[in-house]
């Protein structure tokens, strides 16, 4: 079933769990993640996860607020699963490098999806590219994405997930970081 990109709704975040203003970000980004179609189930994750209160488990997020150190890391983590093929989502567990052999699947394709949906979100590019992540270049890709540069965003287009330029002016839609579809098919 493809899912087509839409701002989030009210109705976004379905979880009726009381939140506390540390946790909001990360709520209204599960909401969302909830919303299009990617599983995300709370529960326990071990101390020594590749991320801090964040795993990925047969294709599904499964996030432990109270470890969760970084709430931006849910849309990279998600990015994952978005932009990989369904019909091999269900491959991806913990550390997924490596684990798609799909074009249009890879590190900068999830990095362009999460800042796409960051944008969509109207989050702070801050809360993707925390000082805690990507290889200590996070003020790099705040500064790249805010230039208009962006990488990824032609595999996402490859992918049928979005438009960039001349190509979605011709079809009369929005351009990278609006997106077509959130979710990658087959």
């Amino acid at each position: 079933m493809t899912r087509e990109a839409s701002p989030v709704g009210e109705d976004a975040n379905t979880d009726t769990t009381p939140e506390s203003d540390a946790d909001a970000p990360a709520r209204t980004i599960i909401g969302f993640l909830r919303s299009i179609g990617i599983v995300v189930r709370e529960g326990d994750v071990s101390d020594d996860a590749f991320l801090p209160g964040l795993r990925i488990e047969t294709g599904e997020l499964v996030v432990d607020l109270a470890k969760l150190r970084w709430p931006g890391d849910l849309l990279h983590e998600a990015g994952h699963v978005a932009v990989t093929p369904a019909n091999e989502r269900a491959r991806l567990t913990d550390d997924v490098d490596g684990q798609v052999a799909a074009a249009h699947a890879g590190e900068v394709e999830a990095t362009a999806w999460a800042y796409a949906a960051t944008v969509a979100l109207g989050l702070s590019p801050s809360v993707l590219f925390h000082a805690g992540g990507y290889r200590g270049k996070s003020q790099a890709l705040i500064l790249t994405y805010s230039m208009g540069v962006y990488p990824g965003a032609h595999g996402l287009a490859q992918a049928g997930m979005t438009r960039v330029g001349e190509a979605a002016r011709q079809e009369g839609v929005e351009p990278y970081p609006h997106m077509i579809k959130w979710l990658r098919g087959d």
